[in-house]
């Protein structure tokens, strides 16, 4: 049996050893024998282990890395693949959102670009419109707008007198995205989801960027999976291994 140090783990990740004994006691590593002396005896098990958290962190995020490597150590496999199950859905969740983003911005930008006159976003410095206004820019019902308000898709503000909804441009803009995910038939909690990212944005003029950098985020973090689900099976193996040789 090969044995290491706590600094011959630490140095191949460039982490400190009070680190490597953090994730030990966290349960990210399998527990370590000690010598009679009170140091720890770390294995090519431990290696292996260090080795598919570290990789799985940028994968799964910190929490869910733990999660896993918990459950391995309690000997819950199906537990801890559950956890990667649900990450891999997520990532699929995330490329399905930013797909609709991009439609439901090019559909807007055509249909400012090729409909009405009356369909053209507001300039910046325009009057605020009234939910009457926008309900007929629309050809939907006030109660429609009212409803997507409701459901975190619109959020006009109110006239400090009357209490009246005054929308923005930037509120106008958000209906009308909202509108053609509806008609797409998207559901209120996706075209919220929606919306919010080209409301974060700035408008769909500065989405462009942000969607790159998106997919960017999305591509690395499926390349991470990839290399998180490697070292984890490597991490499976030498720890099977370990277990059926012999003492």
């Amino acid at each position: 049996m090969i044995t290491l140090r706590p600094t011959d783990l630490a140095r191949e990740h460039g982490i400190s050893t009070q680190a490597v004994r953090n994730y030990e006691r966290d349960g990210f590593l399998p527990p370590a024998e000690r010598t009679p002396s009170g140091y720890r005896i770390y294995t090519e098990v431990h290696a292996a282990a260090l080795r598919a958290f570290l990789s799985l962190v940028p994968a799964h995020g910190h929490a869910a890395a733990g999660r896993i490597m918990r459950a391995l150590h309690r000997d819950a496999l199906d537990d801890a693949l559950v956890i990667v199950d649900r990450g891999h859905h997520q990532l699929l969740r995330d490329r399905d959102t930013l797909d609709a983003v991009r439609k439901a911005v090019g559909h807007l930008t055509a249909f400012r670009t090729t409909g009405p006159e009356t369909a053209a976003e507001p300039p910046a410095g325009t009057a605020p419109r009234t939910v009457g206004d926008v309900a007929r820019r629309l050809q939907v019902t006030p109660a429609t707008l009212r409803k997507w308000e409701a459901a975190g898709i619109l959020a006009p503000e109110r006239e400090p007198v009357t209490g009246y909804r005054v929308f923005r441009p930037s509120d106008v803009r958000d209906a009308e995205l909202a509108h053609l995910l509806r008609r797409g038939g998207y559901p209120l909690a996706h075209v919220a989801t929606v919306v919010r990212q080209v409301r974060s944005a700035g408008g769909t003029d500065t989405l462009s960027d942000a969607l790159e950098d998106w997919q960017r985020r999305l591509t690395a973090r499926g390349v991470a999976m990839l290399d998180a689900a490697g070292r984890l099976s490597a991490y499976l193996a030498v720890r099977e291994d370990r277990t059926a040789r012999p003492r």
